[in-house]
């Protein structure tokens, strides 16, 4: 019979066929799954100043790292290792960023990481900072603007995000639904990866009110545990969590395995389910690499200054997770050359930005005005943008004038040895395009408002309010919260603060909606949004005010917030 040698060879051939198309059994046991990761970007697209001190030398070192050009070097070395690496972000890539790329609404930074090859990322707070409909076209592209003077300009067509954005615990008020999608299971060297996103609970506590208006922020963990049966019915065994929020240590950022993680993402870590073994964190700018209840919690700094590197081993055939390794990489641009196409697309946006960075604005007391606070709270900068606040809105009637340090992004530098600063100095202090709200307090609420320094969520930490010079006040660390004010020293121009008398005052829109844990202002009356933008208020007080932040009379502080000392 010759029938069935015919059949025996049609099946080998189908064979050869199926194994030729990729139809063979998949591989079994241990793979190795290489995520790369980076959090809290703030469209910083050039190198900034880093310091740190290595774990692996115990010597502090100092550099200007990060940028796009070195973080193309070092995905594209590290794409030659696994081209299948997954480059996932944890929030805040856009949003209180340097005016290069926030002077076109952050479309250079979305660009920047479509030729990184992100794949996704959790949304952070400042994703929120122009509202959820910004948010959405930054995502899904198109010019249709709440900032028309800023959007598609650079180019006429902005394409959007081609990474997917990942919010599980940001719902529509109206629908109950999540604003946008939860979470995206990935496709590793054929294991399937669920990644899921979210961002602090509280960040309607540090946005914009109504930038969030119409959106609820629940808690981190529920919304993560409830994403995973989903997951899973999508064939998902690997579980990784992006929680843009984050916390601290005294340990190094290269320090493997740290024990000594605090603040907020902790108690996250905790209650999340016992599938996720991997936690990548943002928000708190910190770079660690540390363990909470047997689970890897990593950070990279912020402004592109690390990348993550992890490595997990991973079972194929059931998930199960060997082994997790993880590094925070300093992106030295020395040691990482750029990818040619990242380079010449960043000299394109500095091209088109070099006219209006370089507009001088004035000439400054110093070579930098520092943000860095005395150990009452008050910083040359602080006090410099509080006084520049009220000078613009003394026409409103102004008296007062406040600024949150939360606000203030950078020190003030100058451009040239004449102290000369440009709008692209000023406008790295101030990205956020606030605009400056006037309204009534009394003495009271004053007194409220200034308590409420200390009175702040666990996680947040106390805060002290830059004010403009006529309010003096002293504060004692040793009196109970809520009664830190020292009687007596609540000062407007040398003369008492009255409590039924009322005061009109000026802080940004942020403030003013009761931003940053500060509730009181939300309270004021007679309000006026004056529509001035608060770097615009900057940029003017220093054309108007040569040597400003200088020592000279009128335009630096004496000392307007004092601390009791204690001795020992």
């Amino acid at each position: 019979m010759i029938v069935y040698p015919r059949v025996r060879a049609s099946l080998t051939l189908l064979t050869l066929a199926l194994a030729a198309a990729g139809c063979t059994t998949p591989p079994q046991g241990p793979v190795t799954l290489n995520l790369v990761a980076i959090n809290d970007f703030h469209g910083n697209l050039e190198p900034s100043k880093y310091t740190y001190t290595s774990a692996a030398t115990g010597k502090t070192e100092t550099l200007r790292a990060g940028g796009i050009e070195a973080l193309s070097g070092a995905l594209a070395a590290w794409r030659k290792e696994d081209k299948e690496l997954l480059f996932i972000g944890v929030g805040d890539l856009i949003g209180a960023s340097p005016a290069l790329s926030s002077m076109w609404a952050d479309e250079p930074s979305i660009e920047a990481m479509n030729l990184l090859g992100l794949r996704l990322s959790s949304v952070g707070n400042h994703e929120f900072d122009a509202g959820g409909k910004e948010l959405l076209r930054q995502q899904a592209g198109g010019c249709d603007s709440p900032r028309p003077a800023k959007a598609c300009k650079l180019l006429p067509n902005y394409g959007g995000a081609r990474f997917t954005y990942l919010a599980a615990n940001v719902l529509d008020k109206a629908t109950g639904k999540p604003f946008m999608p939860a979470y995206r299971v990935e496709s590793v060297k054929g294991v399937k990866v669920g990644v899921v996103g979210a961002v602090l609970e509280g960040t309607a506590s540090v946005a914009v009110a109504s930038a969030i208006a119409g959106l609820d922020f629940i808690d981190e963990a529920d919304a993560i545990n409830k994403a995973l049966p989903q997951m899973r019915a999508e064939g998902a065994k690997v579980f990784v969590a992006l929680i843009h929020e984050g916390g601290r240590t005294d340990e190094s950022p290269d320090q493997p395995g740290c024990k000594g993680l605090t603040g907020g993402v902790v108690d996250i870590v905790k209650r999340l389910d016992p599938a996720i073994r991997l936690v990548i964190t943002g928000h708190s700018h910190q770079g660690y690499l540390c363990t909470v209840d047997g689970r890897v919690v990593t950070q990279a700094d912020a402004a592109g200054h690390l990348l993550s590197r992890i490595a997990m081993k991973v079972d194929r055939k059931s998930g199960a997770i060997a082994d997790i390794d993880v590094k925070n990489v300093v992106m030295n641009p020395e040691l990482f050359p750029a990818d040619p196409k990242v380079s010449a697309y960043l000299a394109t946006v500095k091209e088109r930005s070099r006219a209006a960075l370089a507009r001088p604005l004035g000439k400054l007391g110093s070579a930098t005005v520092a943000r860095k606070a005395s150990e009452a709270g008050e910083s040359p900068l602080g006090n410099l943008i509080a006084d520049a606040v009220l000078a613009a809105t003394r026409a409103q009637g102004a008296q007062i004038g406040f600024m949150n340090n939360g606000g203030i992004r950078k020190d003030l530098e100058t451009s040239d040895a004449a102290l000369t600063t440009n709008f692209g100095h000023a406008q790295a202090v101030l990205p956020f395009g606030n605009t400056l709200v006037v309204l009534d307090l009394t003495g009271a609420q004053l007194r409220r408002l200034l308590e409420q320094q200390w009175q702040r969520p666990s996680a947040s930490g106390a805060t002290v309010l830059q004010v403009s010079q006529g309010l003096t006040y002293t504060w004692d660390a040793a009196r109970l919260v809520g009664q830190r004010l020292v009687p007596g020293s609540l000062k407007f121009n040398g003369a008492p603060v009255e409590d039924n008398k009322t005061y009109r005052v000026v802080a940004n829109n942020f403030l003013a909606e009761g931003g940053d844990n500060f509730p009181e202002f939300a309270k004021g009356t007679n309000r006026v949004d004056t529509g001035i933008v608060d770097l615009d208020a900057l940029s003017d007080y220093i054309a108007k005010n040569p040597g400003a932040g200088g020592t000279q009379a009128g335009l630096a502080p004496t000392t307007r917030i004092d601390k009791v000392r204690t001795t020992k």
